[in-house]
Order: C-alpha cells, then sequence, then structure tokens
C-alpha cells in the first residue's frame, strides 16, 4: 500500500530515536460506536493491530455496561485475545472494575480521571477529588499485585463547559495520579482545542512539580487539526509514549464537540518520515483499518488510510 520509498525519511537530531505507540482503537475508539460490534470482530481487530507491529493496545473498559453498552462484553472478549504477545491495557472505574479484570489475568489497567468538574460530573458523577478517593484503592490494589497502572486524565487543555483549564489546576491531579503510585499518565486534549505553545507550558509545569517527562503520554484529538502538531511539540520535549486510534476512530460519549483521535497511520506516517521507531508495518495498519471500516459501514477519517487505500 505504501509508495515506493515514501515518506522520505529525514531524521531530526532533537527528536526520540522510538517511540511506544499505545493503540486506543479498540476501546476509545469503539465505545461510542452506535451499532454493536460483535465480540468476535474486536477481538479480530485487535489481532490485526498486534500482527501490524503495536505493542500495546488498549483492549476494553471494565465499566458498568449500563454508561458504556458498546463495552459490555469486556469478560468474552479478554480471554479471546490475552494470549496475544502484546500489552493489552483495560479502563477500570472503580474496584469492582479492578475485580473483575484481574480475575481474566489483566496485568495492566488504566483508571480514567478529570482535570475539570465539570468533566468529573459528567463522566463519573463525582467531583475531582471524590473521583481521585475512588481510584486510591484500586490502584493501590493493582500495585500490590504488581499490576502497571495507567492513569489517564481528560480536558486538560480545554473544557466545553469550562473553557480554558488553567494549568495549575491540570498539575494537581496529574501530580494526585502519580502520588498514589501511577507508572504513567496520560495526558488528554478530550476536545481538541490545545495547541503546540500550550502544550509545551504544561510539560515544563509538570516537569518543575516533579513529573518525569519518561512517566509521560500524551493523548490527542484532531478536532482543529492539531494533533499531530502537538505531537511534534511533546516528542521535541522528549515524550516517548502517544495515543492513537487506528484509522482515526473514537469520540467521547461525554463531550459531544469531541471528534475523532489521532489516527495512528497519520502518526506513523510522520515518524517514519521523521526517521523514528515504532515497529509498525504501515501497509497492515492500513489495511486493518480498511477490514474495521467496512465492518462500521463507513470510510476511515484517517488522510493517511484514504490515501494509501486508494492508491491500491
Amino acid at each position: 500500500m505504501t509508495a515506493q520509498g515514501l515518506p522520505m525519511v529525514v531524521p531530526s537530531e532533537d527528536l526520540p530515536p522510538r517511540v511506544r505507540i499505545h493503540e486506543v482503537g479498540a476501546r476509545d475508539g469503539l465505545q461510542n460506536e452506535q451499532r454493536t460490534v460483535p465480540t468476535e470482530v474486536k477481538a479480530e481487530f485487535i489481532r490485526r493491530l498486534a500482527d501490524a507491529g503495536l505493542s500495546t493496545i488498549e483492549a476494553t473498559s471494565f465499566v458498568h455496561p449500563k454508561w458504556v453498552p458498546q463495552l459490555a462484553d469486556a469478560e468474552q472478549l479478554f480471554p479471546l485475545v490475552s494470549d496475544l504477545p502484546v500489552a493489552l491495557p483495560v479502563l477500570v472505574p472503580n474496584e469492582r472494575g479492578l475485580d473483575r479484570a484481574l480475575a481474566l489475568g489483566a496485568r495492566r489497567i488504566a483508571v480514567f480521571a478529570s482535570a475539570t468538574e465539570s468533566f468529573a460530573k459528567a463522566n463519573l458523577n463525582r467531583t475531582v477529588d471524590e473521583a481521585l478517593a475512588m481510584f486510591e484503592p484500586v490502584v493501590r490494589r493493582a500495585k500490590d499485585r504488581k499490576v502497571h497502572v495507567r492513569g489517564y486524565l481528560s480536558m486538560c487543555f480545554g473544557d466545553p463547559w469550562e473553557g480554558p483549564v488553567p494549568i495549575h489546576q491540570v498539575v494537581r491531579v496529574s501530580k494526585a495520579l502519580m502520588d498514589m503510585g501511577c507508572d504513567e499518565l496520560s495526558l488528554g486534549d478530550t476536545i481538541g482545542v490545545a495547541t503546540p505553545g500550550h502544550v509545551l507550558n504544561l510539560l515544563c509545569a509538570l516537569n518543575e512539580e516533579g513529573v518525569p517527562t519518561s512517566a509521560i503520554g500524551v493523548h490527542f484529538h484532531d478536532t482543529y487539526g492539531q494533533a499531530l502538531a502537538n505531537t511534534l511539540a511533546a516528542l521535541q520535549h522528549g515524550v516517548t509514549t502517544v495515543d492513537a486510534s487506528a484509522g482515526g476512530l473514537g469520540g467521547c460519549p461525554y463531550a459531544k464537540s469531541a471528534t475523532g483521535n489521532l489516527a495512528t497511520e497519520d502518526l506513523v506516517w510522520m515518524l517514519h518520515g521523521l526517521g523514528i521507531e515504532t515497529g509498525v508495518d504501515l501497509g497492515r495498519l492500513t489495511a486493518t483499518s480498511v477490514w474495521m471500516a467496512a465492518h462500521l459501514d463507513r470510510p476511515s477519517p484517517s488522510r493517511t488510510v484514504r490515501a494509501l487505500s486508494h492508491k491500491e
């Protein structure tokens, strides 16, 4: 699928040599789909993503089916993919979700916090501090079992109800997640309003408060076409973990202004052009997104998927 010799590789000395892509298509990408995706299709999607070289694939979420009906099959799905030689993080909202995940042998979990009160109320029906209190025993118990814990933080750059989010507010909740024992932190631009300068200022502020760049991942949405620019700014700061969704799938069920995640193919095209290793086979990844788009009965929003599949 990839044009011969393209993208042309032109490395930059100020960028990391390798980036780990945290693939969220199977969870964050599919969770907002109205039409139920069969469990077997989800499992095949994850297997194809692994075959394309993605080493971290977020598999599902152990939330109550009432809140995210699309992921009600977590117990059925996880055993179908747990034999894969890749990391398979799962989202857990509370101790009950943790129990369900641990019972199936999950070794990587994620909790999902908010930097703003409005989104915490909409997403978790709690204040920011109440949500943190709910996560504390989840993280503690997971770490006692030597399970890797990721802390997602949404609304880091803007909120649809509150507008601009002060950097110190984001730093406070970030520190709380790291202090309770999270191994890594994913900074979410949930409605896609971040710009590169804002990204750099937040990363610097986190470093000043003792959060190392090595523990930070970035999660950008492309609402205003800024996701790749923001990613590049984060890479220049030293970030080496980037969240992305195959085919650009996903949004946020609790933030209607949020459009799709950064497409993994668009990210890989840029990274490979910069000479940054990802371990991903772009042709296989594109074919996987074309396959999933057929199941969803609509074209992929990823520009790279469209360009490469059009050449086929």
